[in-house]
């Protein structure tokens, strides 16, 4: 990784130096440039006003070699620096006011200058002023590469450093949680892995770790109660079951077949329907999406309805056209499951209601029964449920119902919950309404 590091930090980092060592050496040159067009154009003028003096005076700053060029070559007139010198060059600018910029050695040796030519009249055969500076060592040597590269250098190590400390921190953090979830068992879901300081990715994988595990602690423990609870719910129907058999078979004479088929076909009902519903939930929970259609919710509410026996009347203002998409027989299993509910604990009579509100689709179930306190409204939908006031199994039910259909409305999308009314108690699905 940190070899890596160093190799991309080259990539990235190579170029900018080239492109730094560019742009000084083009503005060192810009800067001295600026310098010798100045003194050439004084030179210039002075020449055309026949005020020039020899030996002409340097300036500014760093231009101390200045030569006034006529035909055949000659010096006509230059600095003092510049009278040591030959012609610095034979160019000639074509125009009168140009200004040439170009670099020249003398004799290949290291002494280089930066001049400027300009011509010093408008007439044919005018001399030819250049203003010359000497090369910065800057520019004249590799002290400017060798600077550049060194801070490279620096720069791509400190880049690979940070990089190795930075790898190797996290690395030994992740070795820790490794090690941590290596210790964390099923028989034990408890336990959470150290949480490192910060925000970085590697904090949140942390974080995301413990919320994992805080999630499979409470769904374990929800299959634990879930499978005790449905032990003790199938317990009871198979001991009377036991029960009655055992004591037909000690006292044959005195068994009356009349009274214990019925009883026993009661209790094998019961363990039919708690096993259903343990069969369905674990469908809904495991089978994946089943292929959803349009469903019109009032339609399917009478349908229930009317398949139902009127053992409590049943009120019904169910409003068409109120479609959802959903699983047919998963939805019409909700409307059953609460009708069923409804039925057992209400006084007198149920009401069903099916309409559209703000872009979704409700269905209500109110039975005149007691109320649901309002600390016990959510109870209700957890899995082998009873309340107090209907514990006895007289009225039947397997403590699943009003879970099966909070986890079918929640698996649709929608939501399941306890309505407060003045009297009894409403049930209100809502799902999504296809316009």
């Amino acid at each position: 990784m940190t070899l890596l590091a160093l190799v991309l930090a080259g990539l990235f980092l190579i170029p900018l130096g080239v492109a730094a060592d560019i742009v000084i050496r083009g503005t060192v040159a810009n800067a001295i440039w600026r310098e010798t067009r100045e003194a050439a154009s004084r030179v210039a003028v002075a020449y055309r006003d026949a005020e020039l003096r020899n030996p002409i005076a340097p300036g500014p700053d760093d231009v101390t070699v200045i030569q006034v060029v006529g035909p055949g070559h000659h010096i006509l007139a230059s600095t003092a620096e510049g009278q040591k010198l030959p012609p610095l060059s034979d160019l000639r600018p074509v125009m009168p006011h140009d200004f040439v910029d170009f670099t020249t050695c003398q004799n290949f040796s290291t002494d280089c200058f930066h001049v400027t030519a300009t011509l010093a009249g408008a007439a044919p055969g005018s001399p030819v002023v250049y203003a010359a500076a000497h090369t910065p060592a800057v520019l004249s040597t590799r002290v400017l590469d060798v600077a550049v590269g060194l801070q490279i250098a620096a720069l791509a190590c400190l880049v690979g450093w940070t990089t190795w400390k930075s790898a190797d921190r996290n690395l030994r953090i992740i070795d820790h949680i490794q090690a941590q979830l290596a210790h964390i068992t099923a028989s034990d879901l408890s336990r959470r892995v150290r949480e490192p300081p910060g925000d970085d990715e590697i904090a949140t994988l942390a974080r995301t770790v413990n919320s994992t595990l805080a999630r499979l602690e409470h769904s374990v423990e929800q299959q634990r109660r879930f499978a005790a609870d449905a032990s003790h719910e199938l317990r009871t129907p198979i001991a009377g079951l036991r029960a009655q058999l055992e004591e037909a078979m000690l006292h044959p004479e005195e068994t009356d077949v009349g009274t214990l088929v019925p009883g026993a076909l009661r209790d094998t009902d019961r363990l039919e329907t708690i096993v259903t519903d343990l069969l369905f939930m674990a469908r809904l929970g495991s089978g994946g999406p089943a292929a959803q259609e349009s469903v019109d919710l009032g339609q399917l509410a009478a349908e229930e309805i009317a398949r139902r026996p009127a053992r409590t009347p049943i009120i019904a203002d169910l409003q068409e056209d109120v479609t959802v998409l959903g699983v047919r027989t998963h939805l019409f299993r909700v409307i059953g499951n609460l009708l069923d509910n409804a039925q057992r604990h209400a006084a007198s009579t149920v009401r069903v209601e099916v309409y559209a509100s703000r872009g979704s689709a409700a269905l209500t179930v109110t039975n005149d029964g007691d109320r649901i306190a309002e600390q016990d409204r959510e109870r209700v939908f957890h899995r082998f449920t009873r309340l107090d006031t209907s514990r006895s199994r007289d009225k039947g039910g397997t403590g699943l119902g009003l879970a099966i259909a909070r986890d079918v409305a929640i698996a649709h999308g929608g939501t399941l919950h306890v309505e407060d009314v003045p009297e009894g108690t409403r049930f209100v699905l809502r799902l999504s309404l296809i316009e």
